[in-house]
């Protein structure tokens, strides 16, 4: 203030003492024409110099009432009916209905409970391996009902790494279990292989459903190259958002600028785009858990049963149960409709349940233990990968 009444401009006074112009005018504004010794710079109280908080008398009717009203033929003793009724009472200043409502929650006469926010758990929290950031997780999903300008049907097949963000995308005509098996070689040739590998229930990922005990390509090929399926929950939100989000993304970024080209075209659109999004994200990928190299040539494929683990994330029925290749195992009768983890086990012959809470991701207490019995070999319909 003594440089300003000096004869210093207020800019001069800010940038000298490193504050803002506004600072400056609002200590002028307050000092006056009065001497600076004199002047209290003391910090002033925030709070309204007048409120319009209603009187103690009037809370306490709104309390009295709402009482009342809970005994009334109607049994209305919300907001608006404690409203209503004051006025027909013939109350003078009469507080407004969200007024009344803070009077309430001040009192404490709200029955209604605050919903609890609680921290998301970690990504991929249903695998303690991938939570611990131990093993990635390859997300996959496909996307369908596109057309190309001029009659062509579209189906992609996207890819995606829970820690890594590593994308794919496969566009095609049609995305069928031979298809998906080759591009799933390619790309793990390329980048490696994961810990595990996540699907949706779909036939072309998982195999026929017209029997049970039934495994397609797709588990046969992982397993054969020692990466765990996992398969999401039926009707389940969250655990395919990673790679539903890219679908998303790839659509509006590629799909939505290929409208006059043809497959040919939309397919190196989409490895440019590719290309351009794994170099964005480079330092991300780097950080991710490490992949192990594919064997080339591949394992030379079995007939029978395959060898290793699947994992399968199911939600309960009511009686405890959860259904794994078209059959229904018992799993606890004291866990409906609760989310557990299966492990199928080729090799040891059994299905270990895991339960699975979002409040508590770390604690996955085993359930149940039940015997898998190996089908024939005639059930094995899907030999080759």
């Amino acid at each position: 203030m003594a440089a300003v009444r000096g004869g210093a401009s207020q800019r001069a006074v800010a940038a000298r003492f490193a504050v803002g112009r506004g600072t400056v005018q609002r200590a002028l504004a307050r000092a006056g024409t009065t001497d600076l010794e004199v002047v209290g710079w003391a910090d002033r109280s925030t709070a309204p110099r007048r409120t319009r908080r209603v009187a103690p008398e009037l809370e306490a009717l709104v309390l009295v009432r709402r009482a009342d009203l809970g005994t009334s033929l109607l049994g209305e003793q919300g907001a608006v009916a404690i409203w209503r009724s004051l006025h027909e009472q013939g109350v003078a200043d009469v507080p407004a209905v969200r007024t009344i409502g803070r009077i309430l929650e001040r009192g404490g006469a709200l029955e209604g409970r605050r919903r609890v926010r609680r921290p998301a758990p970690p990504p991929g929290w249903y695998l303690p391996a991938v939570a611990a950031h131990e093993a990635e997780l390859d997300s996959f999903d496909a996307i369908v009902g596109l057309r190309l300008f001029g009659g062509a049907h579209i189906e992609v097949l996207t890819g995606v790494s829970l820690h890594g963000g590593l994308v794919a995308a496969w566009p095609g005509e049609a995305i069928h279990a031979p298809a998906i098996g080759a591009a799933l070689v390619e790309h793990w040739r390329a980048v490696g292989l994961p810990g595990y590998a996540q699907f949706d229930n779909d036939t072309r990922f998982l195999g026929s459903h017209a029997r049970p005990d039934v495994l397609g390509r797709v588990p046969r090929l992982c397993l054969a190259l020692g990466v765990t399926p996992v398969y999401a929950p039926i009707r389940e939100m969250g655990f395919q958002a990673a790679v539903e989000a890219f679908n998303g993304r790839w659509q509006a970024r590629v799909w939505r600028r290929s409208f006059a080209l043809d497959t040919a075209g939309l397919v190196a659109l989409s490895a440019a785009w590719v290309t351009a999004h794994r170099g964005r994200r480079a330092s991300r990928i780097e950080a991710a858990p490490p992949r192990r190299p594919c064997p080339d040539p591949l394992p030379a494929a079995r007939p029978g049963p395959p060898h290793g683990r699947l994992i399968f994330i199911r939600r309960t029925t009511i009686a405890g149960r959860a259904d794994i290749l078209g059959r229904s195992y018992p799993v606890d009768a004291a866990w409906p409709h609760r989310l557990v983890r299966a492990e199928l086990d080729l090799e040891a012959r059994v299905i270990r349940f895991h339960a699975l809470r979002r409040r508590d991701p770390s604690d996955q207490p085993l359930l149940a233990e039940v015997p898998y019995r190996l089908p024939s070999d005639r059930a094995w319909v899907a030999r080759t990968y």
